[in-house]
Formats: C-alpha cells, sequence, structure tokens
C-alpha cells in the first residue's frame, strides 16, 4: 500500500472533473447500448440502404477545435448503431460468425475500462492471471496435451499464423538452421502440404509465413471437402510441415486426422490444424468423433469469436510443446526482462495487446463444459433442422450436415437441381428482405446459399421464421 498522500491529486478540481465527465460518459454509453440490444431484435439484421447511406456523415474532414464528448456518442449512436449488422440477435447465419454469451458481453464492457495491456504480467496482474486461466480451461476442454500452449491472437488468420511459424521454426531447427539468426534465404526448402478445401486464412498464413502458395501440393478431397486419404502423400518427412482442416467453411466436415496424423509426425514432419470453427466439435461428447483424432497435431489455430460466442476480436493459437513456441516468438530488450511465468510477448505476434483473455475466461466460467457442449449441440441441431426443413419443401441441400454449416441450392422449381441464377437470386432477396441474412458461395462450381448458426441467441423459432422467409424468396424467385 503506498504511503505517499495521494489526496491532493485525487481531489484537485481537474481530476474530480475528468473522472466524473468519464463516469458519466461510461454510463450514458452503456444506456445507449441497452437501447440499441432492446431494439435490434426487432430490425431488419441487415441495415437498410437508407440506414448506410447516413454513414456519410462521419465522412468529413477533421475540424480544428474540440467537440463536447457527449455530442460525439450521440452521433456515433444516432448515425452508427442503425447501419450495424445485427450478427447477435439470433437470425444472421452469414460468415460463421459468432453471436455474444452474456457474461463475456458484461466482462467486455469492464475490461474496456480496465485497459489493461496484457503484454507482461507486471503490466496487469488480473489480465495475466485470467488469460493463464482461459488459455488453460481451453486446452482442456479441447482434449489438447497437457504440454500445449494456447495464446490468444487477434482472430484464426493470426492464430495459424502463430503455429505454422512455430512449426517452420522447429522444423528448421531440428535441421541445423536457426531461423533467428540466419533467416530463411538459403534455408532447406520445406515441403508444404494441404487439402484442396484449405481455408483461405490458412493459405493467407503460409504467405505470410514465406512459404509461397505456389509450392504448396494440395492434395485431393472428397465430395464433402475432408481430404481423401488414399490421395495423401506417404513419403513426407523431416522437413514437410502439413496443414488440415477442422471444419470445412462449406459443409463442415472434417480432414481424417486420425489416418493421416500419426505417419506425419512418426517421419518427423509437423501438423497444424486450422480448426477455426470446428475445433469447437471436440467440447461436445456427442459431435467429437467429427474431430476424431485431432489432438494428434503439433499446433492449432481456432477463434473463440465464433462458436465460442465471444465478443471480437479473439483468436487462440495452441503449440503442442512450449519450446517451439517461445523459440518463434520470444523477444528480447532490456526493459522487458521478465522472470515471469507466462509473460504473453514471449507467446505470441504483439507485443502491446488487450486482455482477450478476459472474455473467453468469462463465457467458459459462467458457461462450464456442459454450456459449452450445449452450445455446439442446440446451433448443430438448427443447422439440422434448417437443412430438413428446406429439403422438405424442394431445395437442394448439396451436402449433409457434419456441424453447423447448411450447404443449400435453389431450382426453378421444387425438388430439382439447384440453378446458379435462382440461387443467388434468393440470396440477394432474403439479404434485402432482412427477416435473416446467409451469404453465398460457390461449391463444386455450383452457385450456393451458405447457412452458419453460430450464435447462442438462434431459436427454433428463429429456424422456422428464416426458413419460411427463404422459400416466399425462392416463390418469388420463381415467379
Amino acid at each position: 500500500m503506498s504511503t505517499v498522500d495521494l489526496t491532493p491529486a485525487l481531489t484537485s478540481p481537474r481530476s474530480l472533473a475528468l473522472t466524473r465527465e468519464r463516469i458519466a460518459l461510461v454510463t450514458e454509453a452503456a444506456r445507449r447500448a441497452g437501447v440499441y440490444l432492446a431494439g435490434a431484435a426487432h430490425r431488419p439484421v441487415a441495415p437498410t440502404p437508407a440506414a448506410v447511406a447516413a454513414l456519410d456523415v462521419f465522412r468529413r474532414p477533421l475540424q480544428d477545435g474540440r467537440i463536447d464528448a457527449r455530442e460525439v456518442l450521440a452521433e456515433l449512436d444516432a448515425f452508427g448503431s442503425p447501419a450495424t449488422v445485427a450478427q447477435s440477435m439470433g437470425r444472421y447465419f452469414g460468415f460463421v460468425n459468432g453471436g455474444v454469451d452474456n457474461a463475456a458481453a458484461a466482462a467486455a464492457v469492464l475490461a474496456g475500462q480496465w485497459d489493461q495491456n496484457a503484454a507482461l504480467p507486471v503490466m496487469s496482474p488480473t489480465a495475466a492471471a485470467l488469460d493463464e486461466v482461459a488459455a488453460g480451461w481451453v486446452v482442456d476442454l479441447l482434449g489438447l496435451p497437457a504440454t500445449a500452449t494456447a495464446t490468444f491472437t487477434a482472430g484464426a488468420t493470426l492464430a495459424n499464423l502463430t503455429g505454422i511459424i512455430a512449426g517452420r521454426d522447429a522444423l528448421l531447427a531440428r535441421a541445423g538452421w536457426d531461423v533467428h539468426q540466419r533467416g530463411l534465404f538459403g534455408a532447406p526448402p520445406l515441403r508444404i502440404v494441404t487439402g484442396e478445401e484449405c481455408h483461405a486464412s490458412a493459405l493467407k498464413a503460409l504467405r505470410l509465413a514465406g512459404l509461397g502458395v505456389d509450392r504448396v501440393e494440395r492434395v485431393a478431397t472428397d465430395a464433402y471437402g475432408a481430404i481423401d486419404p488414399a490421395a495423401f502423400p506417404a513419403d513426407t518427412d523431416a522437413l514437410t510441415l502439413v496443414v488440415l482442416q477442422a471444419g470445412n467453411v462449406n459443409t463442415g466436415a472434417s480432414d481424417p486426422f486420425e489416418a493421416i496424423i500419426p505417419g506425419v509426425r512418426e517421419r518427423g514432419g509437423w501438423v497444424h490444424i486450422d480448426g477455426a470453427f470446428g475445433m469447437w466439435a471436440q467440447a461436445s461428447p456427442a459431435l467429437r468423433h467429427q474431430v476424431a483424432g485431432v489432438q494428434l497435431a503439433d499446433s492449432w489455430g481456432t477463434d473463440a469469436h465464433k462458436w465460442l460466442n465471444v465478443p471480437y476480436d479473439s483468436g487462440i493459437a495452441i503449440v503442442r510443446e512450449r519450446a517451439d513456441l517461445e523459440r518463434a516468438m520470444s523477444m528480447q530488450a532490456a526493459y522487458l526482462a521478465a522472470a515471469d511465468e507466462r509473460p504473453a510477448i514471449h507467446l505470441g505476434l504483439q507485443m502491446s495487446q488487450r486482455a482477450r483473455g478476459v472474455e473467453t475466461w468469462a463465457m467458459l466460467a459462467s458457461n462450464g463444459r456442459s454450456g459449452v457442449a450445449d452450445l455446439v449441440e442446440r446451433t448443430c441441431a438448427h443447422a439440422r433442422a434448417f437443412a430438413d426443413a428446406l429439403s422438405a419443401a424442394g431445395a437442394d441441400v448439396l451436402a449433409p450436415v457434419a456441424l453447423n454449416q447448411v450447404l443449400v441450392a435453389f431450382g426453378e422449381a421444387p425438388g430439382g437441381r439447384g440453378d446458379d441464377a435462382v440461387t443467388a437470386a434468393v440470396i440477394d432477396a432474403s439479404q434485402a428482405e432482412g427477416t435473416m441474412w446467409a451469404g453465398g458461395t460457390v461449391w463444386k462450381g455450383r452457385r450456393a446459399m451458405r447457412i452458419s448458426v453460430s450464435d447462442q441467441a438462434t431459436t427454433a423459432d428463429d429456424v422456422r421464421v428464416s426458413v419460411e422467409a427463404l422459400l416466399a424468396c425462392w416463390e418469388r424467385a420463381r415467379g
């Protein structure tokens, strides 16, 4: 406890005024957020064209003088709130965007005022403790090796990049090449192997890691996007980095980990799994067979802001052996020296970083194992209900529902093969109609709608009214 008398500083007119102003503003912001939430469920999922056009009010030259903070907040609410996408109200099914768990949402409000830099434990003991606990819970919940270390990132792309760099440097270190000292110029070439359906974010991570995408070997996949194990090369070696996938972004299917990983690792290679959303099937006793063998890999990347319903942004990188993670990510400077057990700057790409572990801790503390399992199973059940209802109405469901992804096309008549033009018309019409929102994709050369059920707020009623809206849009598109 400080022995310095802080009363004069804390009670100075300026200090008191700043504190009172901030408290008033934060309270007003919370009130406005509550009003926004109360109304968001009753508005179209996507903003109206008028609301989007009104955003031009923000596109102005920066003025010379100050504007009262209350006016700034009011303007932000008046023009920003109507132009948001209501993605956490139960009927947004685009891009595998998760909703927001209540405990995580509340924690984000409090953590925003804490404004902690989680780079070093000395900067924020609270952030460090919650980061450590949440990371450990994630490893345990996902059934990964007890040796594994998890670290929070800005999203799965950076989580994948973290794991891929760790793998790159570990493979080269085993070959006698120190990337930290010598860089990549002249290094032994790595062989990169992945599936035809490798997600664009994993390919971006490979490119950012200096492993150009033109050098990537793409292995054939089956009808649902999972690697065909018979097509996977049996001659991988100790300079091979393999990138597999848990949860195809279109179908939800996962690569056959048990058939691929043991051989790769026995021959000295490294396996990274892009599990942005699919990894969370591990949390469900009823669904973990979909990702059987995922724990056998060397590194993993996933998101908390997708299926776990933690606020944006929050990815998680996990590496089996902490030494491999620290080899790739640690940094040294005299003023950063720390004897702490878990300095975040040595575990990830960022130095300064927000305390992302706070919201994940709150979500997991509130829901527990059974709550996370229920979230995963319930949203998957909603996805199956979508597919069943649309199929019964004559739409063309293009793949069995493996997890929470539904892939559907619409034909010129019920019961027929999906038609690209009709499907595109249904997608456009449903997005404009506003009851629900789902995006388009191309699957095996065919135009399709992709429905991702990732929001904890989605109910059976949301599925019902969304299906009704889609069928009405389809009828108009045919007529």
